[in-house]
């Protein structure tokens, strides 16, 4: 195995960032003389062909399964960490905030494809109202002969009334759950991975072990427990933030794994602490190479591919970029690390502190910023603030992070290729024609080519038009104000519309009547 890196890049996020070289508002260009997408790229820029992703031809994985490494019981109980989500890592307990936090004792059998779990979760009902029953959502249950529930227990005594059904497991309390109260939960658990999809996240490639939504998880509660039907395409799980500890121990010390958090390694146990995230990835491989850099304290590693350096340092200059834009536009960067890792996939994916790349960018990359490995790149960053730091309900109303992720690759041209504004219009919207709600659910539609082209794209009209109309001013203290409000929390359409109005006293109703079908 070969690890190669280059010298950190430190990067310091600026205090204000410099003002593009022309002004920051350009028009939707002529669409009659569009960019084709197809002559550098895919036929579609947020759907690379899957015939060029990496193969996934290997055998189908023994079923022998691991022993979960437990719980030591000869060491100090973690201290928790400050409420700074951006400050050093230290392990923690359960965060005086009353956010769920989850613990791992888990090892990886990377040749053999499988994963055992011991999970403890401490649950404070912050509902204001009393509980008779905990949702988790258990995504590893949808595929077949994955998933094995071994053990389920609260406050140490087994669970017995519950039911694990597709990726709902609902545990029937003994006695309500006060306003207020804790449940301590603990699970054991196997994993026998599947074989990823080429356009998939979760399982295993020739090249790698994708570990994405793979723990069970408590969903949020607003009403009742928020856990949607799955559908074809879109994201459809919601999440409150929580906080994590992760101890891993992995079977091969030359695999490499790339995480949310930063490794702190003792012995042959590896500890990853996270706070106030939405969910937690892994991603470990033999074949990763990693190139490395810095924006202030916060680490960037590229794990990439042999034959893809060159790919690789255009996305640890893309990163470095990338965050320090958006921390002087939006907010400070809410994680204390970031890894970006190439993996066969229909596009890219965003997590906390982790965003998947498709291999079939970094393969076609042409030396140029003009190209879906940066386009898409800084995507996924900006998922970090509009998805990691500010959440909403993917389902039902996704453009409130994928328009606004969309947008910020716009925000990211313009202040670093001035120039290529008319180039992104063209090869990332005009190009569709896109047409339709923003607002929409992805239930609304039975093409992708449909959801993307009303809630990615015409979202960043609706945006832009936004912008123009209440001026750059209002438009990037009211994006800072929106962060500020709703860190951690959920946003909602009618949140986003309320900061929103306190940022402006134009009249922009025109312009929500033309994109969006409910009334705000």
């Amino acid at each position: 195995m070969l690890l190669t890196a280059c010298a950190p890049l430190v990067v310091a996020a600026p205090a204000q960032v410099p003002a593009p070289t022309q002004p920051l508002h350009m028009a939707h260009f002529d669409l009659a003389q569009p960019v084709n997408p197809s002559t550098a790229e895919t036929s579609t820029p947020f759907q690379p062909d899957p015939a060029t992703a990496t193969p996934t031809d290997t055998p189908a994985p023994p079923t022998v399964t691991p022993t979960a490494i437990a719980a030591p019981t000869d060491t100090q109980a973690p201290t928790e960490q400050a409420s700074n989500p951006t400050a050093e890592p230290t392990t923690t307990v359960q965060a005086s905030s009353g956010r769920t936090h989850y613990t791992f004792y888990m090892s990886l059998d990377y040749a053999g494809r499988q994963v055992a779990v011991n999970e403890t979760i401490t649950y404070t009902n912050t509902t204001g109202q009393a509980l008779n029953d905990i949702v988790m959502a258990v995504e590893p249950n949808l595929w077949n002969n994955c998933f094995t529930l071994v053990s389920l227990s609260q406050d140490n005594s087994e669970a017995t009334t519950y039911d694990l059904s597709g990726q709902r497991l609902t545990l029937r309390l003994g006695e309500p759950l006060a306003p207020g109260g804790v449940a301590n939960l603990a699970l054991g658990y196997a994993m026998n991975l599947p074989q990823k999809d080429p356009t998939g996240r979760f399982g295993y490639t020739a090249a790698q072990v994708n570990l994405t939504d793979w723990f069970p998880f408590i969903v949020p509660y607003s009403g009742g427990w928020v856990l949607h039907d799955t559908w074809p395409f879109g994201e459809t799980m919601t999440y409150d933030s929580a906080d994590y500890d992760v101890n891993l121990k992995v079977s091969d010390p030359d695999v490499i794994v790339a995480a949310s958090a930063p490794a702190e390694v003792n012995g042959d146990v590896t500890h990853y602490h996270l706070d106030a995230a939405r969910t937690f990835a892994l991603s470990a491989s033999d074949r990763f190479k990693v190139d490395e850099s810095a924006v202030g304290s916060i680490k960037i590693r590229s794990y990439y591919f042999a034959g893809d350096g060159d790919a690789s340092q255009a996305v640890v200059w893309m990163a470095t970029q990338s965050l320090a834009l958006y921390q002087a536009k939006f907010a400070a960067y809410p994680y204390q690390s970031l890894s970006i890792v190439e993996t066969s996939l229909a596009d890219g994916q965003e997590f906390d502190g982790l965003v998947f790349l498709s291999s079939a960018f970094y393969s076609s990359y042409n030396g140029s910023a003009r190209s879906n490995l940066v386009t898409i790149g800084t995507h996924e960053i900006a998922h970090q603030w509009w998805f990691g730091l500010v959440g909403d309900d993917q389902a039902m109303e996704p453009w409130l992070d994928e328009a606004l992720a969309v947008y910020s690759e716009r925000i990211f041209y313009e202040y670093n290729y001035p120039n290529y504004g008319d180039w992104w219009w063209n090869f990332r919207v005009n190009y569709f024609g896109p047409t339709g709600y923003v607002d929409s659910s992805v239930y609304s539609f039975l093409t992708f080519r449909g959801y993307v082209d009303a809630v990615y794209l015409n979202g960043a009209n609706f945006l832009d038009d936004l912008r123009t109309r209440i001026g750059d001013e209002a438009f990037f203290a009211f994006l800072k104000d929106y962060a500020a409000q709703f860190s951690y929390r959920r946003a909602t359409t009618a949140d986003f519309f309320a900061v929103l109005r306190q940022h402006t006293s134009r009249d922009f109703s025109d312009i929500v009547n033309t994109y969006f079908q409910g009334s705000y």
